[in-house]
């Protein structure tokens, strides 16, 4: 059994640095660790330097920034290309606890290795659950596995998601063209609407985040509202792909969003709302290919 740890990073080396050698500390050691960097300006490669030189860690610099999204499917088939059956995402910002990935296998064995993708609980620097990673649980949940409780699982993030490299063949990779922001969501929810996928409370990860706010328009620094264009473009995409019922959902959403920010916002609100509006229907006509 092949194991991969796939971490994507930019610009974020002491955060790197943490993450790696809280994997290095596992307590279920046999896997490997590939380092995907998107092109970081901050000396990432200079710091790996002596774990490239020992091996005790494949580096790849994509050359330019692919975003989160290319950033993950580079990883995913450099995971496969080096035999990978199974692959464990994560952001650079992503701290696991030590015993984190023998509780995924725990789980993955329990079930017969018979699933999509397995998600780790995610915590915040105070010990709450990190809101932007919360996973999305179906009804009737609960699924007793030896002594582990497991929640079937509608969506989850790239924080800490264990996949089986199976069913990549199958449903094929994350979306490159969403860049930032959805790419997880899509691929969660395109995984488990085939494959029943699982939460995994028992394995616990820490998302260093800013804040434990999540992405939100209305609050969010002017400087950094126009990646938002593509958060509204890629949640609509996802919408017209999932039917009628996550269509409306999403312009439900659009709307409470749009009045958000006319109530709430401290600067630009105009701006910011026609970035929601203007993203949202770029949306409707945006078409990327699924890569297989």
């Amino acid at each position: 059994m092949n194991i991969v740890a796939a971490i994507v990073t930019y610009n974020r080396k002491a955060l790197l640095m943490e993450c790696l050698e809280a994997l290095f500390g596992q307590t279920w050691t046999e896997f490997q660790i590939i380092v995907i960097d998107n092109a970081s300006s901050d000396g990432t490669e200079e710091a790996l330097s002596t774990y490239i030189k020992e091996r005790r860690i494949l580096y790849r610099n994509t050359g330019t920034n692919l975003g989160g999204a290319g950033g993950f499917n580079r990883a995913i088939r450099t995971a496969l290309e080096n035999h990978a059956d199974y692959i464990w995402l994560m952001d650079d910002d992503t701290i696991p606890n030590e015993d984190a990935l023998e509780k995924l296998l725990t789980a993955a064995k329990g079930l017969n290795y018979d699933f999509g993708f397995l998600s780790s609980k995610v915590v915040w620097k105070d010990g709450k659950l990190c809101r932007m990673n919360e996973q999305k649980i179906y009804r009737n949940p609960e699924v007793t596995v030896g002594k582990q409780r497991l929640l079937k699982c509608r969506q989850a993030t790239f924080v800490s998601f264990f996949i089986n490299a199976s069913v990549i063949s199958k449903l094929g990779l994350p979306i490159s063209e969403f860049f930032i922001w959805g790419d997880d969501i899509e691929y969660s929810r395109r995984i488990s609407a085939k494959v029943m996928s699982y939460y995994v409370p028992s394995s616990c990860v820490l998302h260093k985040t800013v804040n434990n706010e999540g992405s939100n328009i209305t609050t969010d620094d002017y400087s950094r509202i126009d990646r938002y264009r593509y958060a509204y473009r890629n949640e609509m995409y996802i919408a017209r792909k999932e039917g009628s019922k996550r269509m409306i959902y999403q312009l439900c959403k659009i709307f409470y969003h749009i009045m958000r920010t006319l109530l709430f916002a401290r600067e630009k609100r105009m701006k910011k709302i026609g970035i929601i509006i203007s993203a949202s229907l770029e949306g409707r006509h945006f078409n990327p290919g699924i890569e297989y």
